[in-house]
């Protein structure tokens, strides 16, 4: 009896550790996003008696920058810049591009052609090149930047929305709720955008990967959070001396881009992953 007991249950899933490890990567860097300054070591402006470029040890874990400041704590206070102003700037492209997708999806007609040409022509601009163009025109301020970011990447936001949500009003219960004479406005927001709100959430993970590697273009490029601030991509330009040397400080902020930027990636696999599996799709 026991025996075909065992023989019907079904295997136990493995679970993978990326399933919680990458998860755990973006929450602490989201967490240093607000308490990095508190619990930094050191003040990240202050200068250290150490030597310039000095190597990892019980003191510096991370070692010191060009300048003899102690890397740990640059790194922990340059993150509520780099995923700060990413998180903002992405927050208003989807945002934007949701509401225009929901508006140009409900009315359709004129309002979605004028829609989808103007931001089609909008996404032919290569990023980095508007990016600079703009950001040496009005500055490096920090609301430029979120802005100008947000602008870029709204276009794409737009197209993903769209095609969501175009195919969910084409559905029978679209057509039900416009029949009883609701309204537009209702359409939008009870009828088509609940059933989007996943694609919506993918988006929004992957766009946020997209505007910090642009971010620390920027800043690498010297267009970006200006000195006395300094986020990842200008920790990494600041301490390209150090290359030659085999400085950790060259190489600690570029790990903590790609440490942020992998584990969203893979979350969003993980989650989206486990879904499928438990909804049965292969």
């Amino acid at each position: 009896m026991s025996a075909s007991k065992a023989a019907a249950s079904p295997p136990r899933r493995r679970v993978s550790p990326l399933r919680y490890v990458m998860p755990g990567i973006v929450l602490f860097w989201l967490a240093m996003t607000f308490i990095g300054h508190a619990v930094a070591p050191y003040s990240g402006a202050a200068i250290q008696d150490a030597d310039l470029f000095e190597g990892m040890s019980r003191k510096f874990l991370l070692g010191t920058d060009y300048l003899g400041r102690d890397m740990l704590s640059r790194i922990l206070e340059g993150a509520r810049f780099t995923v700060g102003i990413s998180l903002a700037a992405t927050a208003l492209a989807v945002g934007a591009g949701l509401l225009l997708a929901l508006t140009a999806s409900a009315v359709g007609g004129l309002v979605d052609q004028v829609l989808s040409r103007f931001l089609d022509a909008l996404i032919s601009i290569p990023s980095k090149m508007f990016g600079l163009v703009v950001v040496a025109a009005f500055g490096a301020s920090i609301p430029v930047l979120i802005i100008t970011m947000a602008i870029i990447y709204v276009p794409g936001c737009y197209r993903i929305n769209r095609a969501a949500a175009v195919n969910i009003a084409a559905l029978d219960f679209v057509a039900v709720a416009r029949s009883r004479g609701e309204s537009t406005f209702y359409i939008m927001l009870r009828e088509i955008l609940p059933n989007m709100v996943g694609t919506t959430l993918a988006d929004f993970g992957l766009r946020f990967i997209y505007v910090v590697l642009l971010l620390s273009s920027l800043s690498f490029l010297g267009l970006g959070v200006q000195p006395p601030d300094a986020d990842w991509g200008s920790l990494v330009r600041e301490n390209m001396p150090g290359l030659p040397y085999g400085a950790p400080a060259v190489l600690m902020p570029a790990l903590a881009i790609a440490s942020l930027t992998i584990a969203v990636n893979l979350s969003i696999d993980a989650f989206y992953g486990s879904r499928r599996a438990r909804e049965g799709v292969h």
